[in-house]
C-alpha cells in the first residue's frame, strides 16, 4: 500500500533512496535546586558541556572537505561562534549563581530569554534565526544529560534518505559529504539555516510533516519530491520509474543551465530584464557573481546588529559595505536600511522600549529607525559614505505613509550636509527608493514613486499582511497564496504607478525567485527581479523562453479572475515553450 506524506518542500529536486531514521531524543530540561556549597562544581560541569560541544563541531567541521565551498562551512562556524558568545556562556553562569539552579534550566532560563529578542524581529527570515540557538542549546543540553549527539558517522550513507525530528545546519552538510540524497524532517521551515543550506546544496527536502510513519521501515525505499512537498513509500515500479525519469531530467535541466551564466536575461520579444541577487553575508557575493547576477538588489544589514550587546559604530558598518563593494567588483548593490523590530539589543539604548504585543503591527523597520535617530544617523552616514566607493543605492523597508518617507528624507538631508561639513565624500546623487510592502503602501504606491528613485516589492511581507497570515504558522501556512486575486492586484497596482511616474520597479521576495511566476510577473510589467542566487539561472532560463507580447492577454484574464481556483488553470497556460 502507498503512503503519502505532505510537508513543506524546501529544497526542489526528486531523490529515491533507502530509509535511515536518525533518532536524537528531546531533552526535557527541569529544574533542580542546587546547594551553595556545589555552585561552582555545577558551573565546572557547564563550562564542561560548553567544552564538548565546540569539540563535536570542529570534528564535525574537520570532516568535510576542504574543497566544500565557504558558504556550506560557514553555518558550521556560526554555532561555534555562538559557543564563544558570552549570552550562551557567561548568562547561564550567571543564573546559575543567582537562582542557585541546575545548568539544564540556567540554560532553559537564558534560551527563552533569547527566543524572545528573535520573536521581535519583525522580518519573517530574521525571526528563523532562533533555530540555530535552538540547535546550540539542544547540543549543550543533551551533553549536560549524558545522552550521546548522534553525528552520522562516516559510513555508507550513498543514496539515503533521512528521516530526523530536527537537522542542525552542521548534520545538514555532514549528510551531504556522506553522500545523502535527500531529508525529512517533523520540524523547521523554508527559512532555517538548515533550509537555505538545503537549496545552496541542491539536495531535495520536506520538512514540517509532524510526524514520520513508524510503518516506513528502516531500509525502505522512498520517493522524495521537494518542490511538491511529497514523500511516496510502498511504491509499485511504474511509479519508482516515472519518478527515477523525472529526477534523470531535473539532473540534465541542472546542467544545461550553466550555459546562461554569461548570457544577459532578454525575453524572446527583446526586452532586456535585470536579475540581481539578494544577499546578507560577505560569502553570498560570491555565489551571486558565480551566477552571473547584474548586482544585488537586496542586502540585509541586520546581522551586523545581531548576537551583540552593542551597536556597531558608523566605521564598522562602512568597513562591511566597503567590503562587500569590493567583493562586487564594480556591480551595484541596494542596501536595506535597518529592518528589525523593538528588540532587546536596539530597546536597551532606548530608554527601555517595551515590547510589542504584536511585533508585526509595532514598533519595527523605519518606524524604529525614526523614533530612535541615534541608531539611524550612524547608518545613514555609512551608507552615503560607501556611495562615494562604488554604485551603491539605499532602500527603506515598511513604508506605510508620505509622511514617514518625508521624514527619511529630511535626515537623509541633514546627515549629507554634516557629511560636507566633516569633508567626507559621497555620492550626492545617491540613487533612494523603498519597499512597498504593506497594503497601504501599495494602494497609494504613486505618491512614493513620486518621493523616490525606484521601488521594491516585498512580496513576502505584502502577502502575510493582505492576507492576515503568518507564513512561519504551521497553522495557517497553507493560506500564503502569492496568486491570490488581492495579492496579484496589489503587485500590479505598484508596477503600473512605477511606470506612470518613470520609476522602475523591483522585486525582491521569494516571488520573484519561483520560476513559476516569472512570466506572470513579466505580464505584469516587472522588469527587475532580485532571487536568491540559487534561484537565478531558472529564473533567467524562463525570461529567455518567454514573449511578453503574447503573454499579456493570459495575464489580463488572470488579473480580473475573483476566483483563486479559476487562476491556476489559466496559469498553466501562460506562453508555454519547450524547456531548453
Amino acid at each position: 500500500m502507498t503512503i503519502s506524506i505532505s510537508g513543506t518542500g524546501i529544497s526542489r529536486g526528486i531523490a529515491i533512496g533507502s530509509v535511515h531514521r536518525l533518532e536524537k531524543g528531546e531533552v526535557d530540561a527541569c529544574q533542580t535546586a542546587i546547594p551553595e556549597h556545589l555552585i561552582e562544581d555545577e558551573i565546572a560541569r557547564f563550562r564542561q558541556a560548553i567544552n564538548t560541544a565546540r569539540q563535536q563541531l570542529k570534528s564535525i567541521r574537520n570532516r568535510i572537505p576542504a574543497t566544500t565551498p565557504a558558504d556550506i562551512t560557514d553555518f558550521i562556524d556560526t554555532h561555534l561562534l555562538m559557543l564563544e558568545d558570552s549570552l550562551l556562556t557567561a548568562t547561564p553562569i550567571e543564573l546559575i549563581r543567582e537562582h542557585q539552579c541546575n545548568a539544564e534550566w540556567a540554560l532553559k532560563i537564558q534560551r527563552d530569554a533569547l527566543a524572545r529578542v528573535f520573536d521581535e524581529m519583525d522580518d519573517a527570515y530574521l525571526r528563523t534565526r532562533v533555530d540555530d540557538v535552538d540547535h546550540v542549546v539542544k547540543r549543550i543540553h543533551r551533553i549536560l544529560v549524558g545522552q550521546t549527539c548522534e553525528e552520522p558517522e562516516d559510513g555508507d550513507l550513498q543514496e539515503c534518505i533521512v528521516f530526523a525530528h530536527d537537522l542542525t545546519p552542521a548534520e545538514a552538510a555532514l549528510l551531504h559529504h556522506q553522500g545523502v540524497a535527500g531529508f525529512v524532517t517533523e520540524s523547521g521551515g523554508p527559512l532555517s539555516h538548515t533550509a537555505i543550506l538545503a537549496r545552496s546544496l541542491g539536495m531535495p527536502a520536506i520538512v514540517g510533516t509532524h510526524g514520520i510513519p513508524y510503518q516506513i521501515r528502516d531500509g525502505e525505499t522512498v520517493i522524495l519530491d521537494g518542490a511538491e512537498g511529497l514523500l511516496l513509500a510502498g511504491v509499485d515500479n511504474m511509479t519508482l520509474a516515472k519518478y527515477r525519469a523525472r529526477q534523470q531530467q531535473q539532473q540534465q535541466r541542472a546542467c544545461n543551465l550553466k550555459r546562461l551564466t554569461n548570457e544577459p536575461a532578454v525575453t524572446i520579444d527583446g526586452v532586456p530584464i535585470q536579475l540581481l541577487a539578494n544577499v546578507e553575508l560577505q560569502e553570498d557575493v560570491e555565489a551571486a557573481r558565480i551566477a552571473g547576477a547584474d548586482g544585488v538588489g537586496l542586502y540585509r544589514t541586520e546581522f551586523l546588529f545581531m548576537n551583540r550587546s552593542d551597536i556597531p559604530g558608523e566605521e564598522e558598518q562602512l568597513q562591511q559595505y566597503l567590503d562587500i563593494l569590493n567583493a562586487l567588483q564594480g556591480l551595484p548593490i541596494t542596501i536595506r536600511t535597518l529592518d528589525l523590530g523593538a528588540d532587546k539589543n536596539v530597546s536597551s539604548h532606548a530608554s527601555g522600549e517595551r515590547i510589542s504585543p504584536n511585533p508585526a503591527l509595532g514598533l519595527r523597520a523605519v518606524r524604529l529607525c525614526l523614533k530612535h535617530k541615534e541608531l539611524f544617523r550612524p547608518q545613514l552616514r555609512a551608507i552615503l559614505r560607501a556611495s562615494a566607493s562604488g554604485p551603491v543605492r539605499m532602500m527603506i523597508p515598511m513604508l506605510s505613509s508620505a509622511r514617514e518617507l518625508d521624514e527619511v528624507l529630511e535626515l537623509l538631508a541633514v546627515v549629507k550636509q554634516e557629511l560636507n561639513q566633516d569633508g567626507l565624500a559621497f555620492n550626492e546623487n545617491m540613487p533612494v527608493g523603498g519597499m512597498i510592502e504593506i497594503p497601504a503602501a501599495a494602494l497609494t504606491a504613486d505618491l512614493f514613486a513620486r518621493k523616490l528613485d525606484f521601488l521594491s516589492i516585498g512580496t513576502n511581507d505584502l502577502i502575510q499582511y493582505t492576507l492576515a497570515i503568518d507564513r512561519t504558522d504551521d497553522a495557517v501556512t497553507y493560506l500564503y497564496d502569492p496568486l491570490h486575486p488581492a495579492v496579484l492586484r496589489l503587485i500590479k497596482l505598484i508596477i503600473s504607478a512605477g511606470r506612470a511616474n518613470g520609476v522602475p520597479v523591483a522585486m525582491c521576495g521569494e516571488m520573484a525567485g519561483d520560476p513559476r511566476y516569472t512570466r506572470l510577473l513579466l505580464g505584469m510589467g516587472l522588469e527587475d527581479f532580485s532571487v536568491q542566487p540559487t534561484s537565478l539561472l531558472e529564473v533567467k532560463d524562463m525570461i529567455k523562453r518567454s514573449d511578453i507580447a503574447s503573454i499579456k492577454a493570459t495575464v489580463d484574464r488572470i488579473l480580473q479572475q475573483d476566483d483563486p481556483a479559476a487562476i491556476l488553470p489559466l496559469m498553466a497556460t501562460i506562453g508555454a515553450t519547450p524547456a531548453a
